[in-house]
């Protein structure tokens, strides 16, 4: 992993997004590193914007907030309008194509994946989306390790939905390892 790490979790209310952010942050720190989230939404309960930011770093972390991510996760056509294109030059794009027909045209790396689909159709229930997306962005950026994000996840969660949202987290990682497999020489 990089000294820092900026992340920007973005789509629409009512996706958990900020409670991804929250889970991802506490990782972080579970782990012994530095961690800062911040967090903001329009004013609509569902389906207004919504935005979770979280800066990882093994040092210190100068300024608060989310300058130039690294890794921008875009789960809804107007989250990837708008952030699609501030990302730092080589940095990941995640897309849920699920939700997002027009990628905007980035000097990021993108991977789009039909994250909301595959969260109803493997897991059961689209709400575990969020827990599918930390899995890809954890299994591709190695930002946090699984078993502290396990336990991220399962102290955040309401009780009685430990093994749905387990197996979303499984199913984020298998996404992530289907384009990080190393292939040897």
């Amino acid at each position: 992993m990089e000294e820092t790490l900026e992340f920007r979790l973005s789509g629409s209310g009512g996706q958990g997004l900020i409670l991804a952010g929250v889970i991802l942050a506490e990782a972080a720190i579970r782990e012994g590193k530095n961690a800062v989230q911040a967090q903001s939404y329009g004013p609509e309960a569902r389906g207004g914007a919504s935005k979770a930011e979280v800066i990882i770093s093994e040092g210190e972390i100068d300024y608060p907030k989310v300058v130039l991510p690294d890794v921008v996760l875009a789960m809804s056509q107007d989250a990837a309008d708008k952030y699609a294109v501030r990302v730092k030059k080589g940095g990941l794009l995640i897309i849920d194509n699920t939700y997002v027909k027009n990628i905007p045209a980035t000097s990021a790396r993108v991977y789009a994946l039909p994250i909301s689909r595959l969260a109803r159709e493997k897991v059961g229930k689209e709400m575990v989306a969020n827990i599918v997306a930390l899995g890809i962005l954890a299994g591709l950026t190695g930002a946090v390790s699984r078993r502290t994000l396990e336990e991220a996840v399962l102290s955040r969660i309401p009780r009685g939905t430990e093994s749905l949202n387990l197996k979303a987290l499984e199913l984020g990682f298998e996404m992530a390892r289907t384009f990080t497999v190393k292939v040897p020489a």
